[in-house]
């Protein structure tokens, strides 16, 4: 038994352990799985946004060979009453959106599946909808809570007094579209009944979520249905509840006699079934004195929610910790209009409202005639503005200060619009991160003696593309006292020990805590006496921090970009952004570089390519397609540098981690578009930054 490491694991550049299987094709994703003699699913959905199936005519898919069966609300199982109604499929004749299921198509391959739909007659009663995202309109109305439970408005002060005597004011509203999830692996899943139990393989975020959602729609107990998912091709907050398409696919598999059901949504169905981030209109108010110290920070929010399933966004959360004012409101109103589902998508809130926090204060900077890292700097809090409480580590600072060292920004011209080379407008811009540390509580983790001394771990955490597999490997190598090789872990697998689901930036604190005390519980008992005995195990919990309510914690980053457009066409191309973040302990330098580098690219594509259109006659996506949903490539990224301030922070959890998957995308928009601006002096304030936009 070993007991004793001659390297940490912890720090280690290590590459990923799946990366091989990878890059060979060998790693299944939930489509892939091997059963036997599968059928295949495709849906019908709804073409009216409001309204009522009024009859159904199956006879011709019916007498297609290889058709298995059809169904629709008039033949689908039925389900147990549930609290979320996106769940609920089929079990009325009535629509709540352009796109819902209202049936589907089992047969033995994909394709005859397919084409039978195109031969159901569904005939509806189309009733009044309305898909009308605006800002005038007098139906807004502020929801109970936002996601997932703050306050939906704040006031603290006489902001409307100190806007008035302030020496500096800004007024402005900033809007960004809806923007869609798209991971590259779509929503599939591959469902199988044997007797009273059902196995789902699914591509989620969240297998012990899956588990505990759907099991009550089939009257079963969370143990009777088994989620697997080793393997998950992305997920930015679409996969971490489960959406109709599961259940679909659950009752397919109900009506074809324990013989396994696939489906996969295709691109046009993901754009209407699986949740997108809200369109939202931003007007922040600031005024400062004359030295730029800010006295009022006033930010309202207006965005849309389904009507049939409110989802309300946390847009300007992310103001009530960011700077000092003794004055600051936030308000969220909602507008509840006929159109699918919406969802988390990463950086839920924080995306969309540093967006419009971050050009404010940019402009504002300007305003008070002063450098936006300076500005910012200025209006840096000594507490938490919200709660009052210290920061368990706050480093913003640190972030703006490097990366302005390393950006050169004390060379940078003041003045916008007068960098020219070779018939580009050139400028730079800069914006601040932040994300808080989530807790979602209740991850266990066994860790247990396997044999010829190694160990195994086993957890139901999930790897979307973010390095789990290595990263928590580490973790328990460390705390065990053994080489990384002599660790095995098992994750992705409702059977397993239940976790959090990957969202919110949650997982490797809560998956990693559970882990942590697990190894640490084996480890003593081992060092006291204990027998290494293979199956000796020890269970650890996610049992939080006892520092909760005594600090405020959050991540920061500070994102610097440089913009180059055509001074002819308007035309804008991004070549170099970097990224300083202090996000706690890094486990993973190789690993969280990547998570970085991946939401400033998804910042990227936020900030110059994505939104969705929608067509409130229809109401429905009209860009459902990635031939018309721009989403950023590499033709579309330069260089991207990241790097990290070391942060210790023992007060987040034992690991001193906080999340970074999500830090990466917040603020980047924000810089590019203050970079647009320096190099055009031009204020784009509504997304995405089009050429049409910098022409005038």
């Amino acid at each position: 038994m070993t007991t004793t490491t001659l390297t940490r694991s912890v720090g280690q550049a290590i590459s990923r352990v799946e990366g091989g299987e990878k890059v060979r094709g060998q790693a299944r994703y939930a489509f892939e799985q091997p059963v036997h003699r599968p059928a295949y699913l495709f849906p019908l959905q709804a073409p009216i946004a409001a309204g009522r199936v009024t009859s159904v005519d199956a006879s011709a898919a019916l007498a297609e060979e290889g058709v298995l069966t059809v169904f629709t609300h008039e033949n689908a199982p039925e389900l147990a009453p549930g609290d979320d109604p996106e769940l609920a499929i089929l079990q009325s004749d009535r629509i709540a959106f352009r796109g819902q299921f209202v049936g589907g198509i089992i047969a033995e391959t994909l394709e005859t599946a397919r084409h039978a739909a195109s031969l159901v007659r569904i005939q509806y009663q189309p009733e009044p909808h309305d898909a009308d995202f605006r800002v005038d309109r007098d139906d807004l109305y502020a929801p109970d809570h936002i996601n997932p439970s703050f306050a939906t408005d704040t006031d603290e002060g006489d902001v409307e007094a100190a806007l008035a005597s302030a020496a500096v004011t800004l007024d402005e509203t900033y809007t960004t579209p809806p923007e869609i999830n798209n991971p590259l692996e779509p929503h599939a899943t591959i469902a199988v009944w044997y007797e009273d139990e059902l196995t789902l393989y699914d591509a989620t975020q969240g297998v012990t979520m899956i588990q505990h959602a759907v099991a009550p729609l089939f009257g079963l107990a969370p143990e009777q249905v088994h989620v697997i998912a080793p393997h998950v091709g992305g997920g930015f907050g679409a996969k971490v509840t489960p959406h109709g398409n599961v259940v679909l696919a659950a009752m397919a598999a109900k009506l074809v006699a324990s013989r396994p059901v696939k489906l996969a949504l295709t691109r046009h169905q993901m754009f209407s079934v699986v949740g997108s981030r809200t369109a939202t209109a931003q007007r922040i108010r600031l005024g400062a004195d004359t030295e730029g110290g800010l006295a009022a920070i006033s930010h309202d929010v207006i965005e849309e929610s389904p009507r049939f399933k409110e989802f309300a966004e946390q847009t300007a959360v992310c103001t009530r910790t960011m700077y000092a004012a003794p004055s600051r409101r936030t308000t969220h109103r909602l507008v509840a209009l006929d159109i699918p589902p919406l969802t988390f998508m990463r950086a839920p809130g924080e995306a969309p409202g540093m967006f419009a926090l971050e050009s404010a204060m940019d402009e504002m900077a300007i305003a008070c005639d002063l450098d936006p890292v300076e500005f910012r700097i200025r209006n840096e809090p000594e507490l938490d503005p919200e709660t009052g409480l210290p920061y368990s580590s706050r480093s913003l600072v640190s972030c703006l200060l490097e990366g302005a060292r390393r950006f050169d920004w004390a060379h940078r011209e003041p003045t916008p619009g007068v960098r020219r080379q070779n018939g580009w407008l050139v400028g730079t811009g800069v914006a601040a991160s932040t994300y808080p540390v989530f807790r979602i509580p209740g991850s266990s983790a066994r860790v247990a003696v396997a044999p010829n001394g190694r160990y195994v771990v086993q957890i139901a955490a999930m790897d979307i593309g973010t390095g789990t597999w290595t990263a928590l490997r580490q973790l328990a190598a460390d705390e065990l006292g053994a080489p990384f090789e002599e660790v095995e872990l098992q994750i992705g697998d409702s059977a397993l020990p239940g976790a959090a689901p990957a969202g919110g930036s949650v997982g490797l604190g809560c998956w990693g805590t559970a882990i942590h005390n697990g190894a640490r519980e084996l480890r003593e008992r081992l060092e006291t006496g204990g027998v290494p005995e293979e199956g000796l195990e020890a269970i650890g919990t996610d049992t939080g921090t006892p520092y909760e309510g005594e600090y405020a914690m959050h991540s920061f980053g500070a994102q610097f970009a440089e913009v180059w457009v055509r001074e002819d066409s308007g035309e804008i191309r991004v070549p170099r952004l970097l990224g300083i973040f202090a996000a706690g302990r890094i486990i993973n330098p190789t690993t969280a570089r990547s998570q970085l580098l991946g939401g400033m690219t998804m910042g990227l594509s936020m900030a110059l390519h994505e939104a969705g259109f929608v067509d409130p006659r229809f109401g429905h996506v009209v860009n459902h397609d990635f031939a018309t949903y721009h989403i950023a490539t590499n033709a579309d990224v330069g260089t991207i540098e990241v790097d990290f301030l070391h942060e210790d922070d023992p007060y987040v959890n034992p690991l001193g981690t906080k999340g970074i998957g999500e830090l990466g995308i917040v603020g980047t928009a924000a810089a590019i578009a203050n970079a647009a601006h320096h190099a055009t002096g031009i204020r784009v304030r509504d997304l995405p930054i089009t050429l049409d936009k910098l022409l005038s």
